[in-house]
């Protein structure tokens, strides 16, 4: 059943079929707490739990998507859910892990679509958190940053993994390297951003990708292909794909959805998939799981 959530630092709300998952530090820029970790993942699971969930759209709020970390809250310790976080994640060979990871993670693996909206401040874990979504949809005057090493950090949030692949090598090194402001037009051209669209229509545009798949596809074909695309950048041979593809076909040549694709097709209407996810997601494609105790 569809619930509307109300977290510590976001907003979980469920309309037709789209998830809505909303920062909602504005006084801070939504800049990013371990609490905010556990949002996500909490957030994450309740759409991946419902049926009715067949896309999600992570936006910010206050006109800024994520501004990076609390680096006040993180000078002084009081970063909120810390006790919760460190209970909850775990660690890693004897150290805490990354929150920004524990939630990108979360992301990556999301049985349901996800889009990012965003717009304004991207920098830092607000840069690196937009990876593993799908889609990004950024506002013209929206300026990245993975200004990491001009803090004396390091990047976070599985990026080395993830920017690399959304972007090429030697671009990612460059912006990581340097630090510097990336403009929406250079995301554009680099693929970091799929879209850039006027500031004010940002929502809209993310949304109206969103209901293109709540609409049209099937939740079990989409979950399906969205886990082998991303899980294909870990194997290294095509035919991994190609076994994963296969036994993913022989399901869906079976299933309810394929008639209903096909008599749609030929009828000229929009699809009504009869099957759901996660009621009837087929165990034929390996996700990632998180690990708390290790690699």
């Amino acid at each position: 059943m569809s619930e509307s959530l109300r977290l510590a630092n976001l907003d979980y709300d469920v309309a037709d079929h789209i998830a809505t998952v909303r920062f909602n530090r504005p006084e801070k820029r939504n800049t990013f707490t371990k609490q905010m970790a556990l949002d996500i993942a909490q957030a994450i699971t309740a759409a991946d739990a419902d049926d009715a969930v067949r896309a999600v759209v992570v936006a910010g709020s206050g006109g800024h998507f994520c501004a990076g970390a609390d680096l006040e809250a993180a000078l002084t310790g009081s970063l909120g859910g810390a006790d919760e976080f460190a209970e909850a994640a775990g660690d890693i060979t004897g150290v805490e892990r990354d929150s920004g990871g524990f939630a990108a993670l979360a992301i990556a693996q999301s049985l349901k679509p996800v889009v990012a909206a965003v717009s304004g401040s991207a920098v830092g874990i607000g840069a690196t958190l937009t990876l593993p979504m799908d889609v990004r949809v950024v506002g013209e005057s929206t300026r990245y940053g993975f200004v990491f090493n001009r803090r004396a950090l390091v990047p976070e949030a599985a990026s080395t993994w993830f920017l690399p692949r959304v972007v090429a090598p030697g671009k990612a090194l460059e912006w990581v390297l340097t630090g510097r402001l990336v403009g929406a037009e250079e995301a554009l051209a680099s693929g970091l951003a799929n879209h850039v669209v006027a500031d004010e229509d940002v929502e809209a545009k993310a949304f109206e990708i969103a209901r293109e798949i709540a609409d049209n596809t099937s939740p079990v074909s989409v979950s399906l292909s969205r886990q082998m695309l991303w899980r294909g950048l870990e194997v290294d041979s095509p035919w991994h794909a190609h076994a994963a593809e296969s036994r993913a076909l022989a399901e869906r040549f079976q299933s309810a959805d394929l008639a209903e694709g096909i008599g749609s097709f030929f009828e000229k209407r929009t699809p009504q998939f009869p099957m759901g996810v996660p009621s009837q997601l087929p165990d034929v494609v390996e996700r990632p799981a998180q690990r708390p105790d290790g690699i």
